[in-house]
């Protein structure tokens, strides 16, 4: 009689393909969170840099443009112009500008939270319609000698319902604006006044555009249009702070959206910004869409040069 062979186990039991499935998957299931994760990381960075890179541009355009307000061509001075000509800087204080109207004189309601306008006017430089490129407004064109140029800030809705700020400008023919900056919360400004007789040139405070033109009714009343033009309060700036709060264009965190921004620092909010709308953001209180978004606010005060008032 002859001996049986051992029987030998070929292929796996069902229990042991179980758990090498169990354990696949469970190997599949922390790569794909892990992959969601780095995804993510990615893409908050990206919506980081995109903020950053915006946000210093616009800012860098704004005060660029604040900064022109001391410009005079050398070749037009003339030692005995008139001191009653209009202030280069004007600001409103939680308004909207539509594109097609003149300058600033026809305001709408605000959007993003109150954001204001700034406005500043300066002469051209060089002939020719363009002068001699060395004058730009804040869209690039050059303005020539003899023209007023203007440079303005404003945020309006795009048609996709995004906050944006805009720059308007004079062009050949009529006003125009174009976007500078998507995915604005707020756009808000602070004006230092000179406040010393005689001026030194510092500024002893900083209030918004409601607070001048406060001022300006009470030194208004009574006085010849020629004598105000030469003593409104506009002409006592002598720097502006500017806020610009940006949100990325999805929504890229997890945490609980709870922060607060106070765009010009807490003790202007507790204080005199108060009443200012726009100053003091939470991200709680805003559409539900826009509250995970990544978030990046960037200051700056710009100095006038002197001579420009």
């Amino acid at each position: 009689m002859s001996a049986r062979l051992p029987l030998r186990q070929a292929g796996l039991t069902l229990t042991e393909m179980m758990v090498a499935i169990a354990i696949g998957l469970a190997v599949v299931l922390a790569a794909a969170r892990l992959l969601a994760l780095a995804n993510g990381a990615y893409a908050a960075q990206l919506e980081s840099a995109a903020l950053d890179d915006a946000g210093r541009y616009a800012v860098e355009l704004v005060a660029r443009a604040v900064r022109q307000a001391a410009h005079a061509d050398p070749l037009q001075l003339e030692l005995s112009a008139p001191l009653d000509l209009p202030a280069p800087l004007a600001g409103l204080d939680a308004r909207s500008l539509g594109s097609a109207t003149a300058d600033i004189a026809a305001p709408l309601p605000a959007v993003a939270n109150g954001s204001d306008v700034l406005a500043v006017r300066f002469p051209g430089a060089g002939g020719g319609p363009g002068g001699d490129g060395s004058v730009l407004n804040c869209a690039g064109f050059g303005v020539g000698a003899g023209e007023e140029g203007w440079s303005i800030f404003y945020v309006a809705k795009n048609g996709d319902g995004e906050a944006e700020l805009r720059c308007k400008y004079r062009g050949a023919a009529n006003w125009s604006a174009d976007a500078v900056v998507t995915g604005v919360d707020s756009f808000q400004l602070l004006y230092g006044l000179d406040t010393d007789t005689p001026r030194d040139g510092a500024a002893n405070r900083y209030v918004n555009a409601d607070a001048i033109r406060a001022l300006d009714a009470a030194l208004g009343s009574g006085l010849p249009p020629q004598e105000f033009k030469r003593r409104t309060w506009w002409k006592r700036v002598v720097s502006v702070r500017i806020a610009l709060l940006l949100h990325g264009a999805r929504p890229t965190r997890h945490d609980r959206p709870d922060r607060e921004f106070a765009l010009f620092g807490a003790t202007y909010a507790a204080g005199a910004g108060r009443g200012d709308q726009g100053t003091l953001l939470r991200e709680d209180a805003l559409p539900d869409g826009l509250q995970r978004r990544e978030r990046r606010l960037f200051l700056a005060t710009v100095a006038l040069p002197a001579g420009a008032l």
